[in-house]
């Protein structure tokens, strides 16, 4: 069997057109194939799973992984023996390396996520076209034939609204796009998130794209500005991803926009985890993905009641195994089945709420940001091990950081300001406070950590 993209196209739909319990067949085979790979290859998972049984086709059985448990045994970890923390890092500090392969086969990626927590992540080509299977054919089912060819009338073309100048998922694979060549490079155009609204909506309006992926606070932006009709592009397809979106959000960007929105949950750990559906329910492709909403102990949380956190099994990615990995959102399972006549289990999410920043102008016009161009910065910067930014006033942003045990924090403070002072004065916000907390993150209630918490909305706090 070669599990190229053509294959994996028709083995999913397939699986589809037979029903939930092919379905669960091939997560049931592919589960317990991972297990014994990540046992083989994988010191830490020949540890951690010593007294399971030869076979594990049942989730349940195996120990929760995190991310700060899994980065703190990185080297032990990975499947590949030839990798370390200290080379993946490496790379991943050298921003002229974006999209090229690591060792000569591996894209990587790296992210804050929910927690602030920094991750190096190495994605084989496997989990490449496992996701570019999956998304085509969510792709395919959304438009259908009426709907391509409307897309081929714009002339196909990608907008992708992404952070750039790190090794973000979307722009290292973007960039990888671009260094390969060919026909999909031609089609796809990256549109930076930290670019000020005016010339963001002036460079949409001159591309005029077919479909627009990307960040849902900057797709929330962006709506404005087609309802104000400085904006005035007519996508076939809009999907936000990244943030959690409610129906009324997806509601209002489909009434701008006259177009399909179709939003995606998903992780740099597991990016084709689901697509949404006309209902606005997420459905999980389970084929490829096990997904488990649990309580605080680790327990199946029922279904129609929202878990305290959520457990996901990449069964694509070889060279990374992520295996019952605490992804730290909470999601509810939907427990019959789902208007959209989709077999994939359905799942409404609450976790990841995006929050837009507003500061207020010398000229009383409010400017408003997307956290993901404060928080990718963060990111970017070497040395910056946990982040929280609270604005405190209109006007004032207190920084929070944690700085790696290896780093010069007066170092990384310099650097992180110089960062936020550049984006604030292209946004002509440099009458913004930037404040230096003295105190590290602080968690919320519930043990976690906002990364971004604006002034003006509700909220605990820290």
């Amino acid at each position: 069997m070669t599990e190229n993209l053509t294959w994996l196209g028709q083995d999913a739909r397939r699986a589809r057109k037979q029903g939930l319990p092919a379905v669960l067949r091939r997560q049931r085979d592919r589960l317990a194939a991972m297990v014994a790979h990540a046992r083989a290859a994988s010191p830490y998972y020949r540890d951690l799973y010593r007294a399971l049984p030869e076979r594990v086709e049942d989730p349940t059985l195996l120990p929760v992984t995190d991310k700060q448990q899994l980065m703190g045994h990185f080297d032990a970890w990975v499947a590949d023996r030839a990798l370390t923390y200290e080379k993946v890092r490496a790379f991943s500090d050298d921003p002229h390396r974006i999209g090229q392969r690591f060792h000569g086969k591996y894209l990587v990626a790296t992210t804050s996520g929910t927690s602030g927590r920094r991750g190096l992540f190495v994605l084989d080509d496997r989990y490449m076209n496992v996701g570019a299977a999956l998304t085509s054919r969510a792709l395919a089912t959304w438009l259908g034939p009426a709907g391509l060819l409307r897309a081929a009338a714009h002339r196909g073309r990608f907008a992708q609204l992404v952070a750039t100048g790190g090794h973000y998922v979307g722009f290292a694979a973007y960039s990888r796009t671009l260094q390969a060549g060919g026909w999909r490079s031609k089609l796809i155009r990256a549109f930076p998130v930290h670019t000020p609204m005016a010339q963001l909506v002036a460079d949409l309006n001159d591309y005029r794209p077919a479909f627009i992926i990307g960040y849902a606070s900057t797709i929330k932006l962006l709506t404005a500005e087609q309802e104000a009709g400085r904006l005035h592009i007519h996508p076939v397809l809009i999907q936000p991803a990244g943030e959690t979106m409610t129906t009324d959000d997806t509601d209002r960007i489909a009434r701008a926009f006259h177009t399909t929105v179709r939003a995606m949950y998903s992780a740099t750990e597991c990016t084709y985890l689901s697509h949404s559906c006309p209902h606005g329910w997420y459905h999980v492709n389970s084929d490829w993905a096990v997904l488990e909403p649990v309580d605080a102990d680790h327990r199946p949380t029922p279904p129609g009641q929202f878990s305290h956190t959520v457990l996901i099994s990449n069964l694509a990615n070889r060279v990374q195994p992520f295996l019952r990995y605490d992804l730290g959102d909470s999601v509810l399972l939907r427990p019959d089945p789902c208007p959209c006549g989709s077999p994939l289990p359905a799942i409404r999410v609450r976790g990841r709420a995006g929050d837009i920043l507003t500061f207020p102008t010398p000229h009383g016009t409010p400017v408003q940001l997307a956290p993901l161009a404060f928080s990718t910065l963060f990111d970017r910067t070497p040395g910056v091990e946990l982040f929280q930014i609270e604005q405190t006033a209109p006007t004032t942003l207190r920084i929070r950081l944690l700085p790696a045990t290896d780093a010069d924090p007066d170092h990384v403070w310099h650097s992180t300001h110089q960062e936020l002072t550049r984006l604030l004065t292209d946004n002509k916000l440099d009458h913004i406070s930037i404040q230096r907390a003295e105190e590290p993150p602080q968690q919320t209630a519930g043990g976690k950590y906002r990364t971004v918490i604006p002034f003006d909305q509700p909220h605990t706090r820290p």
